[in-house]
């Protein structure tokens, strides 16, 4: 590791810590050559498919699109931030389990659908109307009649 201060390569280790989750672990190093320290930080490199957008232009997954995206829809409503992360995760988390090395965008908008159905409806409408483009009024009203059909479905389902 190249010391930050001086440029030098030789450098030791003075302590390692798992982060709380065991995903990082931060390392104190020590510049042999001019006695600074400083800290580094390693993860496991998660190899994330590209995303092939609509027009057939192939971007590196990107998760703060997904989070600006879900705080923009969230915006206004009881949602901490944590709680956007740990979507973004689960997202995430989902694409890597898929093993793809390519994924459709529509595929990612989807899950990102799904996951704000669970998480709040206004903000699954608001992510909706844009994602999906409503051209009129019709459509956005045909959206929110599934929305509530769904939503009386698992109320039956539950036997509420």
């Amino acid at each position: 590791m190249k010391c930050p201060f001086c440029g030098d390569l030789d450098n030791r280790v003075i302590d390692s810590r798992l982060s709380k989750d065991g995903a990082v672990i931060r390392r104190r190093r020590e510049c042999l050559e001019c006695g600074r320290r400083f800290t580094t930080y390693e993860r496991v490199e998660e190899v994330m498919p590209l995303v092939i957008k609509k027009d057939g232009r192939r971007e590196p997954f990107d998760r703060m699109k997904i989070l600006l995206g879900l705080k923009k829809a969230c915006e206004k409503r009881p949602i901490s931030i944590t709680t956007l992360e740990k979507v973004v995760d689960k997202i995430e988390h989902k694409l890597l389990e898929s093993g793809e090395k390519e994924i459709a965008s529509t595929v990612v908008g989807e899950e990102v659908m799904r996951e704000l159905y669970h998480l709040d409806h206004i903000a699954y409408v608001r992510f909706a109307s844009v994602y999906r483009s409503f051209k009129d009024i019709n459509q956005f009203m045909d959206e929110l009649k599934e929305l509530l059909d769904r939503q009386k479905q698992e109320k039956a389902k539950s036997g509420k």
